[in-house]
């Protein structure tokens, strides 16, 4: 949510801006801004537009400002309804200090109330607003050096942040900042150019070189020099470059309309990235050949992992539903207790967590703030932190002791397709590898699955060439308002996940339940004009699932069912069938899950939306 760009070389800083702007459009934001730093001292140059990024873009573009150094953002509504006023960047009353800013500056009124008395004005609505005002005072205090000013001011600051700051005076340089929201820095050839982002994504193009900074660091970016970081107690910090792997190509939609439906349908290759060196074919005793899945992530911690009797998985939003898929997996093939929690819930509640309990956080980006606290709590209560990331160099993945990257590629549609089945594959392969240590698997049903997932991507294609057939059927879901979603076993999750795409991107209401559930409530919603769509694969509760449709029925539901290949006792008492092909319990999901995102998919465009940016979504919910 928000995004950061800056830059500052020998380049015109406006198009760079711009166009990194475009690449964190993903973010979800209702507003874009930048402002450039002059050569000769003159004021700020900002460019502020409500709306879209082409908006501000119109309107720089017609002032062809010349600056080789800039910061932007885009921003989403925290303090203040979406306006130009209210649009970052912000100016200090002085005019000589500018920022950029996400996440919340929890006692920003605390601050404005100090910052009132001694003689400032403010324009807008926003914590920010106060945060560059607050800088601007201990800038006008001391001197005018700005990262001391910034020091002083972020440690009297409470909340999140990260930061980009510019003083009128000196455009040499860009002070930056972070606490529990993400902050790169791309380093360019010999520290001719730098660039800044929220992620990697807008610099990508330019320099594969990064600087992830942590949280409390101040960076000091200035044109010619090494990048000198300092803590908040002023203290000298250790400064790592590390070498990214993301394409620029990845970024693309590559032919397809959407960046949703690109990723959706990545999904094949995307879970053999994943699984790649991990589900391997070994010469086995006698020269058989056998299955291995090997975990570099369980190398150090094996024994701890093994010895463990409760996993505790925190995740939010799509990646809870992965957790509940994989508490499934791990109880059935390790017979480990698992818990599934909101990140959100458990850190605020006084969890009961002792020094053998491992904590799986699950994030696509590896930035949920939720997630991010969650961790830290157990991690003071001494428990081993394992994380499930797609984000390579996140938050998350810093703060974990050991864990397992998904690989799925970037993932730019707001609602998560890929990342999800990346997410349920990883799991998948962790109940595999700790089953299997345990000795709780048998040696049949660990090379069954294994071979079973190796030939999940193929089984997936074959779903996605009934994308037309999916796309024709949705057609008659355009005007509905409600749906129920049911699913029981490994398929309640994928119920859940399917509601959730549904109501994200086509705002259709929409529930999931365990089928069981619905004569506990639901059931009284059903009539003619309810579609419900059951998640009917043959598996253990196949006849359960059954017996609810027969309840629908008769209650004159629609029903939508996602079934195997060749059911016939299903398609009779449905309006419309999806078929899937067969596939081993345990792994369902990783198919069922696919024809729900391109329903929800095709419903949403047939309503002429906008599926990679639905309205009031961010892509990482990196504040509370």
């Amino acid at each position: 949510m928000c995004g950061i760009v800056g830059y500052i070389g020998t380049k015109q800083a406006a198009p760079i801006l711009i166009k990194g702007l475009h690449q964190l459009e993903y973010r979800g934001y209702d507003s874009a801004g930048i402002a450039l730093n002059n050569p000769d001292g003159a004021d700020f140059d900002i460019y502020k537009e409500k709306g879209k990024v082409s908006n501000l873009e119109e309107s720089v573009v017609a002032n062809n400002p010349s600056s080789t150094v800039g910061i932007g953002h885009t921003r989403w509504a925290t303090h203040g309804e979406p306006s130009a006023t209210n649009a970052h960047p912000h100016l200090a009353m002085s005019g000589e200090v500018v920022l950029v800013h996400n996440g919340i500056i929890e006692n920003y009124k605390e601050l404005k109330e100090q910052l009132i008395g001694r003689g400032y004005t403010f324009a807008s609505q926003t914590d920010t607003e106060v945060l560059v005002n607050l800088i601007d005072y201990f800038y006008q205090k001391n001197g005018k050096h700005l990262r001391n000013a910034v020091l002083q001011a972020l440690n009297r600051a409470i909340g999140a942040y990260a930061i980009a700051v510019m003083e009128k005076k000196d455009n040499s340089h860009i002070i930056c900042a972070r606490k529990a929201s993400p902050l790169v820095i791309g380093v360019g050839e010999e520290n001719q150019e730098f660039f800044i982002g929220s992620d990697a994504t807008p610099m990508v193009e330019y320099t594969k070189k990064v600087i992830y900074l942590d949280d409390e660091q101040v960076a000091d970016i200035c044109l010619g020099k090494d990048v000198e970081i300092v803590n908040l107690d002023k203290s000298q910090a250790d400064v790592t470059v590390k070498e990214i792997e993301l394409d620029i190509a990845a970024l693309s939609k590559g032919g397809y309309p959407h960046y949703m439906l690109k990723e959706i349908f990545d999904q094949p290759q995307c879970i053999r990235d994943c699984m790649r060196g991990r589900v391997v074919k070994v010469k086995g005793d006698k020269g058989h050949e056998r299955y291995e899945v090997h975990l570099s992530a369980l190398k150090n911690f094996k024994a701890k992992l093994i010895r463990a009797r409760h996993v505790i998985i925190v995740a939010c939003g799509t990646s809870w539903h992965a957790g509940l898929i994989g508490k499934q997996i791990i109880e059935q093939m390790c017979r480990i207790r698992v818990e599934v929690e909101y990140a959100s819930e458990f850190r605020y509640r006084n969890p009961v967590i002792e020094k053998d309990d491992v904590v799986i956080a699950i994030s696509q980006s590896g930035e949920t703030a939720d997630t991010l606290a969650a961790i830290q709590l157990a991690k003071e209560q001494g428990a081993l932190i394992f994380g499930i990331v797609n984000g390579v160099g996140s938050s998350i993945a810093r703060a974990s002791d050991t864990g397992i990257y998904i690989h799925v590629g970037p993932e730019i549609g707001v609602a998560s397709t890929k990342a999800f089945t990346g997410q349920v594959t990883v799991l998948t392969m962790l109940g595999l590898a700790l089953g299997n240590a345990l000795g709780t698997l048998s040696d049949e049903e660990y090379q069954q699955i294994c071979q079973e997932l190796t030939v999940i991507p193929e089984k997936m294609k074959r779903i996605l060439d009934h994308n037309s057939e999916i796309e024709n059927l949705a057609t008659s879901y355009r005007y509905a308002k409600n749906f129920l979603y049911l699913g029981r076993g490994f398929n309640y999750p994928v119920a859940l996940e399917g509601a959730l795409k549904l109501k994200e991107i086509s705002y259709i209401h929409a529930e999931g339940y365990p089928a069981a559930e619905m004569k506990h409530g639901p059931i009284a919603l059903v009539d003619e004009e309810m579609p419900i769509v059951f998640v009917a694969t043959h598996h253990n509760l196949y006849k359960k699932v059954i017996s609810n449709m027969q309840e629908v029925q008769s209650r004159k539901g629609r029903i939508l069912a996602i079934v195997t290949e060749g059911d016939e006792e299903v398609r009779k008492i449905s309006e419309n069938v999806i078929e899937i092909p067969e596939v081993l319990e345990p792994l369902v999901p990783l198919l069922s899950v696919i024809p729900l995102q391109m329903l929800a998919y095709h419903v949403a465009v047939n309503k002429g939306l906008n599926v990679d940016m639905p309205r009031n979504l961010a892509k990482s919910v990196t504040v509370e």
